[in-house]
């Protein structure tokens, strides 16, 4: 049965999704193609190791502003406030970087853009937390489920031949950027929840008890299944060309974003049920398995029909596994008044993985092949299925 308190409006959950899948493409783009197109250009040879320092410096940056604006946002209690400041401000740096004549220009204003783009996000990602109680975090996370979706598929509209030239790529992009993100800002009126802020959970819910144990095991949680999908990601063409030498980048492009597009009715299913029992941990749980299982199925892959089987079942449970887990972790944050700031520290969750993935695949791949490598993703995302085991009845 429904649970009769206070709801936020569907006007406000629909336009806060459409927000946060603008905060993806404000970066989803950019770092996949538009800046190893720039990068590229201007170094010449040495774009593999000229990349490699951006991307690092930048996912150094993007952690340490993400703390500290969700931390400022705390502290004003203006969460749109700092969106919308960050929102300009990274849109215009994203448009300058077509002035970049120097690599170092263009590392200065890549640093520069992480940290406005994150004055953005932080508090985009708290502001959900201050308005969606916790019977309608199981649809947020459905709605979530867009944003990877829709970045992908802009980086796709962006890139399309004839549509637009380098530098108007980035304009069209931070079109694209504002035009999500600003409806939120101005028409989104949500009601207000002070419960949401106070710290003691909502009192007519059954609730994941937030104690370190339970916030610890989510981030570790998160962080395993994280490092799994992050290497998948970076490697899922290498490894498809060993099945098939024809394969594409255009084909890999296709099969990820048939996955994405394939999650967000699974991820509204799991968000669903979670919210009808009141058990947000369980899906969670069994996403965590079912990834597992897919890398079991992808190491002791010697075809290609068990090889794309196997990926369909890890990239569609991963990807349910963090559209639910960025709403649900709402629910396990201690202080709703430091949320912000807590959620700034869950997001390392998606930076360390870009500094562990790449150590993890030269110390297995040139020995175990890349069997290796799925054998051991799996065992971290049982690991983080029985983490979360323990949770899921918990109310």
């Amino acid at each position: 049965m429904d649970d009769p308190g206070p709801r936020q409006s569907l006007r406000f959950l629909l336009l806060y999704g459409l927000a946060a899948a603008g905060g993806a493409v404000a970066y989803v783009p950019f770092l996949t193609i538009l800046l190893p197109l720039r990068v590229n250009a201007l170094s010449g040879n040495d774009n593999v190791e000229w990349l490699a320092m951006v991307t690092f410096g930048g996912a150094i940056a993007a952690s340490a502003t993400n703390i500290a604006f969700g931390w400022l946002s705390d502290l004003t209690r203006r969460r749109r406030s700092w969106i919308a400041l960050g929102l300009c401000g990274s849109s215009l740096l994203l448009v300058a970087m077509a002035q970049a004549t120097s690599l170092t220009g263009l590392i200065a204003l890549v640093f520069c853009w992480q940290v406005t783009l994150n004055m953005m996000l932080a508090p985009l990602a708290a502001w959900a937390g201050d308005c969606v109680p916790d019977r309608q975090k199981g649809l947020l996370g459905g709605l979530l489920a867009f944003a990877p979706a829709l970045g992908a598929s802009c980086s796709a509209l962006v890139t399309y031949p004839g549509l637009a030239g380098p530098d108007a790529r980035l304009v069209l992009v931070a079109a694209l950027v504002v035009a999500m993100v600003l409806p939120a800002l101005l028409f989104g009126k949500p009601h207000p929840m002070p419960h949401l802020m106070d710290d003691a959970p909502e009192k007519d819910l059954p609730r994941v008890i937030s104690s370190p144990s339970t916030v610890a095991k989510m981030w570790a949680a998160r962080l395993l299944v994280q490092i799994a999908e992050a290497a998948l990601f970076a490697y899922l063409f290498f490894w498809l060309r060993s099945f098939i030498p024809d394969f594409t980048d255009s084909d890999t492009a296709r099969l990820f974003g048939l996955v994405l597009l394939t999650a967000i009715p699974l991820s509204f299913a799991a968000g669903r049920w979670a919210d009808r029992t009141g058990r947000p941990i369980a899906p969670l749980a069994v996403a965590a398995g079912f990834s597992a299982i897919g890398l079991v199925v992808m190491a002791l892959a010697h075809g290609v029909v068990p090889a794309i089987v196997g990926y369909f079942i890890f990239s569609l449970a991963a990807s349910v596994f963090l559209a639910q887990h960025s709403s649900q972790v709402l629910q396990v944050l201690p202080a709703p008044k430091r949320r912000g700031r807590d959620l700034g520290i869950f997001n390392l969750t998606n930076t360390i993985p870009s500094l562990i993935m790449p150590v993890m695949t030269i110390a297995l791949v040139p020995r175990f092949g890349f069997s290796g490598m799925f054998a051991l993703m799996a065992v971290l995302a049982a690991v983080a299925c029985a983490m979360l085991a323990t949770m899921a009845r918990a109310r």
